[in-house]
C-alpha cells in the first residue's frame, strides 16, 4: 500500500457561503443583499434562478449539521450574512439573524466540528450598495462595526476568522466585468474597490483582536499560477501582468509590500486613492492565509481584447485541444498549480499558516436509482491532496483543507447548473443525498490522508 499521510491534529474540512444555502431571505429580519437584488434582475443568472430557497440550511442546518458530523469532518467553512445581522448595513442589530448562527455554532461544536467564519462573501447589505458599496469609505467603516458587532456574539466559541472571501472576485467580477454583483462596469471603480476591500479587511481584523484576543484571523484570497499560452516574449509579459491582476496586487500588500510598481505603472490614472495609513492598516499581521485554488490561469497577449490588460484567457476549447481535461466550469484541472502555487507562496511570502479554505470541481452529477457516483471529483480531490502532501513535504505549512462544497447550490450567476457538491441537493424536494465522493472523503478523514494500492 502506498500511503500519504498528513500531520497530527490536520483539519479537513468542508465550505460554504450564506447566500449560496441558506435561503430565508426575507425571514427574521434578513434584510436585501446586493445578490438579492442582481440575482432577481432579468439575465443576470442561468434560468434566473435566484438564492430565494437555495438549500434551505436556513431550517435544515440541524441535518446538515448532522451530515457533517457523519463525514466525520473536524472542520466547517462557512459565512456570516451581513444583511441578516446589520439589514441595514450599519445601524440596528438583528438579534434573530445573530441568534441563528449562536445556535449553529453551538450545534458544530457539540458535533466536534471547528467553526471557522468568514464575515464577507459578497452578499453585501443593497442599503449600503444603494450609498455607493464597496466605492465608499464609509463601507470600509461599516465592515469594521459589522465584524466587531459578529465578533463579540460568536468569540467566545468561533477562534477561526476569515474577513474577506476572494476580494479579486468582488472588485472586478462584480465592478469591472459586470457578471456578479453588483453588476457594475466601471474599471475605475473596481480598482478602488479593490483597494477599498483591502482597507476593510485590516480594520476588521483590528477590531477581531480586540473583541476575541485569542483569535486566528486571516483572509482568503483566490489564486492561480498564471502561465503564458507560448514561449514568445509577448505572452510571457501578458502573463506577468495577470499575475500582477490577480495574485500579487493582493498578496503584495497584505504581506506589507504595497501595491506591485508594475501593476501602478500599468494602471496609471486608474490606480487607486490611498489615504494615510492604508497600507499599514492592510498589511496587519496575519495568522493564516486562506488560498481558493481551482486551475491556473492560461493566458496570452491579445491587443484586440478591448480591456485593461492587452490579453486573454484561454477558453476551455483551447485547453481541451491543448490535452487539458476540463470540469462543467470549463477550468483545466491541473493538480500539479496547486504544488507550485502553495510553494511559490511558501518561498516568496512567508506565510505562518496556509489553510486551503477551497478546492473542489463541477462535475455533470446524475441521480440514479437513489445513488450518485461522481468518480471524477473523486479523481480530481485525491489528485489535489496528493499535490498538497507534496507540498507538505517541501515545508508548505498546511494545516487544513476545505473542500469546496459540502452540498451543491447556488453558483452565483450560473445558479443552480453546476454542481460542487459533496452532497447532491434534489432542488424540487430539497433531500440531501451524499455522493461517491462523500463517503470517499470520510476515508480520507478517517485515515489523515491517501491510502492507495501500491503500483
Amino acid at each position: 500500500m502506498r500511503e500519504r499521510r498528513f500531520p497530527d491534529g490536520f483539519l479537513w474540512g468542508t465550505a460554504t457561503a450564506a447566500y449560496q444555502i441558506e435561503g430565508a431571505v426575507s425571514e427574521d429580519g434578513r434584510g436585501p443583499s446586493i445578490w438579492d437584488t442582481f440575482s432577481h434582475t432579468p439575465g443576470k443568472t442561468f434560468e434566473g434562478h435566484t438564492g430565494d430557497v437555495a438549500c434551505d440550511h436556513y431550517h435544515r442546518w440541524p441535518e446538515d449539521v448532522r451530515l457533517m458530523q457523519q463525514l466525520g469532518t473536524p472542520a466547517y467553512r462557512f459565512s456570516i450574512a451581513w444583511p441578516r445581522i446589520l439589514p441595514q448595513g450599519t445601524g440596528q442589530v438583528n438579534q434573530r439573524g445573530l441568534d441563528f448562527y449562536d445556535r449553529l455554532v453551538d450545534a458544530l461544536l457539540q458535533a466536534g466540528v471547528t467553526p471557522f467564519v468568514t464575515l464577507y462573501h459578497w452578499d453585501l447589505p443593497q442599503a449600503l450598495q444603494d450609498r455607493g458599496g464597496w466605492a465608499e469609505r464609509e463601507t470600509v467603516e461599516a465592515f469594521a462595526a459589522y465584524a466587531d458587532i459578529v465578533a463579540r456574539r460568536l468569540g467566545d466559541r468561533v477562534k477561526h476568522w476569515i474577513t474577506h472571501n476572494e476580494p479579486w472576485v468582488v472588485a472586478f467580477l462584480g465592478h469591472y466585468l459586470g457578471v456578479h454583483a453588483p453588476g457594475l462596469q466601471d474599471v475605475r471603480v473596481a480598482i478602488q474597490v479593490s483597494h477599498n476591500l483591502l482597507v476593510s479587511h485590516g480594520h476588521a481584523v483590528q477590531a477581531l483582536r480586540a473583541a476575541v484576543p485569542d483569535a486566528q484571523v486571516g483572509i482568503t484570497l483566490n489564486l492561480s499560477p498564471v502561465r503564458a499560452a507560448t514561449d514568445s516574449e509577448e505572452d510571457r509579459l501578458a502573463a506577468q501582468r495577470y499575475d500582477g491582476f490577480l495574485n500579487r496586487w493582493f498578496l503584495d500588500p497584505v504581506f506589507g509590500r504595497g501595491y506591485p510598481q508594475d501593476m501602478l505603472e500599468q494602471y496609471g490614472e486608474l490606480a487607486p486613492t490611498v489615504e494615510p495609513r492604508d497600507l499599514d492598516a492592510i498589511a496587519a499581521p496575519l495568522d493564516f492565509l486562506g488560498v481558493n485554488y481551482y486551475t491556473p490561469a492560461f493566458v496570452r497577449h491579445d491587443p484586440s481584447e478591448a480591456n485593461l490588460l492587452n490579453l486573454a484567457l484561454l477558453s476551455p476549447e483551447e485547453l481541451r485541444a491543448a490535452g487539458y481535461e476540463t470540469t462543467e466550469m470549463g477550468w483545466a484541472i491541473v493538480p500539479d498549480g496547486l504544488y507550485e502555487l502553495l510553494t511559490r507562496l511558501l518561498h516568496e511570502y512567508a506565510p505562518r499558516v496556509i489553510y486551503i479554505t477551497e478546492n473542489g470541481a463541477a462535475f455533470a452529477d446524475r441521480l440514479v436509482a437513489g445513488e450518485v457516483r461522481d468518480p471524477r471529483r473523486i479523481a480530481f480531490l485525491r489528485d489535489h491532496f496528493a499535490a498538497a502532501h507534496r507540498a507538505l513535504q517541501e515545508g508548505v505549512p498546511l494545516r487544513g483543507y476545505f473542500v469546496w462544497s459540502l452540498m451543491d447550490n447556488f453558483e452565483w450567476a450560473h445558479g443552480y447548473s453546476k454542481r460542487f457538491g459533496l452532497i447532491y441537493i434534489d432542488y424540487e424536494t430539497l433531500e440531501r443525498i451524499p455522493k461517491e465522493s462523500y463517503a470517499w472523503y470520510a476515508e480520507v478523514i478517517r485515515a489523515n490522508g491517501l491510502v492507495e494500492p501500491g503500483r
